[in-house]
């Protein structure tokens, strides 16, 4: 095989936050991605595009061969293109060199450090989210049928976003509390109360307070999904989206006014959607939607912003071969 078309699916990320790179991470891959037209080069050949890098350095990893690429996206900001087009990459290099690795194989190839957006582009399932360990990159799949339990999963696109350098310094305060505490990483916490206790700066304390409880809506949620109980979710994603707001404080007023709009509205849950840019993903009764979408759009046009924009986010099946 010398060239031929790939697709790999963006992502949302339903609970777990990129800024503990070492934390677990539950996301879905979705309809909307990346297609790329791929074929033997011998050199590197990418668009040179900021989002594009992590496929240059996936590719890299990787070092099957050269590879030519032209890329295309339906994905807005917020949505994993990125770690999409990375996906893609991979999987169109094991093929066009008949490499012997499987999707999961090819996850810590594709993968940026700390970040669960390859992981459920390559290893996504209809029905189902996609629960990676960012320590490993190991991940599974667990039942998540939005449709069959009367619910939509849906993005919103607020065309706005964090600030550019929260990122690094949630990083920084992260590492600052792991030195504290004296652990290599805060995934390493075991004892809130204990670690509350130790630590004094009442930032770091915000900080590994959403942490730490973030990784057990994480197991809750998990529980949940393995039950059947995919409405439950939602709670989840209220809980983390208020620790966000308040402890960790990466959320942003579009996104406060979306998923409050929504969940007065009706809406089971909503939640920004980890990553940079500015969606939000929202949980809510198949019946509800339109009018949820319209209370959200009603109340961007009440603040002069911008319309926000709506993107299907129903679980999907992973990067393939067209």
């Amino acid at each position: 095989m010398t060239g031929g078309r790939w697709r790999a699916p963006g992502r949302v990320v339903l609970l777990g936050e990129e800024h503990d790179a070492d934390g677990p991470a539950l996301t879905v891959a979705i309809p909307g991605g990346v297609t790329v037209d791929a074929v033997r080069s011998d050199t590197l050949d990418l668009p040179a595009e900021a989002w594009t890098a992590p496929a240059a350095d996936a590719a890299r990893r990787l070092a099957a061969g050269g590879v030519a690429v032209k890329a295309e996206t339906d994905l807005p900001p917020g949505l994993g293109a990125p770690g999409a087009l990375a996906a893609a990459v991979v999987l169109a290099l094991r093929d066009l060199y008949g490499l012997d690795l499987d999707a999961p194989a090819l996850v810590p190839f594709a993968a940026e450090p700390g970040r669960p957006d390859a992981a459920a582009s390559l290893l996504g399932v209809a029905g189902r989210a996609v629960l990676v360990d960012r320590r490993t990159y190991v991940a599974g799949t667990l039942p998540c049928d939005v449709t069959r339990a009367g619910l939509v999963l849906f993005a919103v696109d607020t065309h706005a976003g964090p600030d550019p350098g929260l990122a690094a310094a949630r990083r920084d305060e992260c590492a600052a509390a792991a030195r504290r505490l004296g652990v290599a990483s805060l995934g390493d916490v075991r004892d809130l109360a204990g670690a509350l206790a130790t630590l004094r700066d009442p930032v770091l304390r915000r900080r590994v307070q959403h942490l730490v409880t973030e990784r057990h809506r994480i197991d809750a949620a998990a529980g949940l999904l393995r039950a059947g109980a995919v409405a439950e979710l939602g709670a989840m994603l209220n809980a983390s989206q208020m620790s966000l707001r308040d402890q960790f404080q990466t959320s942003w007023p579009q996104a406060d006014a979306t998923v409050d709009a929504a969940l007065r509205a009706g809406a089971r849950g909503a939640r920004i959607s980890g990553g940079p840019g500015g969606a939000v993903t929202v949980l809510a009764p198949a019946d509800r939607a339109p009018r949820i979408r319209d209370a959200i759009t009603a109340a961007f046009t009440a603040r002069d912003w911008p319309a926000p924009a709506f993107h299907d986010a129903t679980p999907s099946d992973a990067a393939a071969r067209l």
